[in-house]
């Protein structure tokens, strides 16, 4: 989260300036907390790669558990396949910023950056079929790396860098969208520090590969949220108190501002490098996770028969139960969305874009219907029953990790709002007087993908999805 709060500052400075830039990641990082202590609680209840459309099944009033389960599903589904190429997008981009800045007389070509953005997801392909024990052993080192990183560009850049004043970082806003009022203003640009906190959930759709899931996933997503927020935070005062000129930093043409400030900071370009490839780094191996969660979401959906081809997704290797086609089936997709860039940068941006409106609408679903059991009333503390529990219809006990009442209540419906906030605000333009190039269409791709999935249920997929079903290992 500290990387994508560097690489998505000038989306929040733009309509916030410094100060909303400071508050709005507050805001968001508040929030969050609450998302996550929401799904934190589902995951402890039902561990389980299928995640939101799961938790949709399970919570839902016995009439809509199936085609509300489907819908979460699909939404989820678009949500990281969107993000995963969003992350591969990111990785080749801030590569050929790079370059820019090191050589002066290179001229960035579109296609270099889709064949720089393939070479980041063949890499992120290649350590998941590897599988065994390398992808963890690899987030292990890259949990050392982002903590050791972090500060290994904050000393170096407060330290070298001229400061701006308290009052410049802390009191004075932006309104570069010319929207009627700042408050309006600054609820656009919310959407770029909501990216910064997607994807949480990735942990949770590796559940059925996890010992003591019920324990372990909520302890992590929680340390995710309180670790990389503290991480972030520091992050953006860093560069926001050692950016200098923002107009240098806002147009430089190296496409990412913290490249510029990172250069303005140390005043030489080796070290500016050195400091950029620290987020390139953690970039790449957030390609490698990302895959690993989005994969094990469709191979799980499909095992329930809810998408095309279910036969062939759902297979995993006997030798290690890896999810080899669906695997192969994600990667191929963010390849293909990468050929975008080819044709139009603002094209796949829009698509891209997609992914905060989608997996925030999927946490809403279960967050939602979390707390209509908890005003009901309907979630037992004990398990006294001899049946299944926290399965579709049948009865719901809290796990091991849970915030019992009023507070818990408000946890809960400060997430729901937080939540409806930021997926209302993805669908504005950046500017209150959009072109066909400003203009944010993922609105469009969003409901676009609901309707999409609405008719192939009513078509199809309602003959023989009945709900999601737990794989477990003897």
């Amino acid at each position: 989260m500290n990387v994508s709060s560097t690489q998505r500052l000038e989306l929040t400075y733009l309509s916030g300036g410094s100060a909303g830039a400071v508050y709005a990641f507050i805001f968001a990082w508040t929030g969050t907390a609450c998302c996550f202590s929401v799904l934190a609680e589902l995951s402890s209840m039902a561990p389980t790669s299928g995640g939101q459309y799961h938790w949709c099944a399970m919570l839902a009033p016995i009439r809509y558990q199936k085609f509300l389960s489907y819908i979460t599903g699909w939404i989820a589904v678009i949500g990281w396949q969107t993000a995963l190429a969003a992350a591969a997008h990111l990785a080749g981009t801030e590569i050929q910023g790079v370059a820019i800045l090191v050589y002066d007389n290179y001229n960035p070509k579109a296609w270099q950056g889709t064949l720089i953005m393939w070479a980041s997801l063949f890499v992120g392909i290649a350590v998941n079929l590897i599988g065994g024990k390398l992808l963890p052993r690899l987030e292990q080192g890259i949990l050392v790396l982002h903590v050791l990183g972090c500060l290994a560009i904050i000393i170096p850049m407060t330290v070298l860098a001229d400061h701006n004043s308290t009052r410049e970082v802390f009191t004075e806003f932006l309104n570069g969208g010319e929207w009627p009022t700042q408050g309006l203003s600054w609820f656009v640009g919310l959407s770029g520090c909501a990216f910064s906190f997607a994807g949480g959930d990735s942990v949770v759709h590796m559940a059925e590969e996890i010992h003591n899931a019920a324990i372990v996933l909520p302890r992590a997503m929680m340390l995710c949220v309180l670790i990389n927020g503290i991480l972030g935070f520091g992050m953006l005062i860093a560069l926001l108190f050692c950016m200098g000129d923002i107009q240098d930093a806002l147009s430089t043409r190296t496409g990412y501002p913290f490249i510029e400030i990172f250069f303005h900071s140390t005043g030489s370009t080796v070290g500016a490098v050195l400091m950029s490839t620290i987020v390139l780094v953690i970039s790449m191996f957030g390609v490698m996770g990302m895959l690993a969660a989005a994969s094990r979401q469709f191979w799980s959906f499909s095992r329930d028969r809810a998408v095309p081809g279910w036969r062939v997704w759902s297979k995993v290797l006997p030798s290690n139960r890896i999810p080899i086609y669906s695997i192969l089936l994600i990667t191929t997709v963010a390849w293909l969305l990468c050929l975008i860039n080819i044709g139009s940068e603002v094209a796949l941006q829009d698509i891209l874009s997609i992914a905060v409106s989608a997996i925030y609408l999927s946490y809403l679903m279960v967050a939602s219907l979390l707390l209509y059991r908890r005003f009901k009333g309907q979630i037992s503390t004990y398990n006294d029953s001899d049946g299944a529990i926290n399965v579709p219809g049948a009865k719901l006990v809290w796990g091991p990790f849970h915030i019992p009442g009023f507070i818990g209540t408000v946890i809960n419906a400060y997430a729901v709002v937080y939540m409806i906030i930021v997926i209302f605000f993805s669908f504005w333009p950046p500017h209150i007087a959009p072109t066909v190039t400003t203009m944010n269409f993922s609105v469009v791709g969003t409901f676009g993908t609901i309707i999409l999935a609405i008719a192939y249920y009513l078509l199809r997929a309602r003959h023989f999805y009945t709900g999601p079903v737990l794989e477990t290992t003897s």
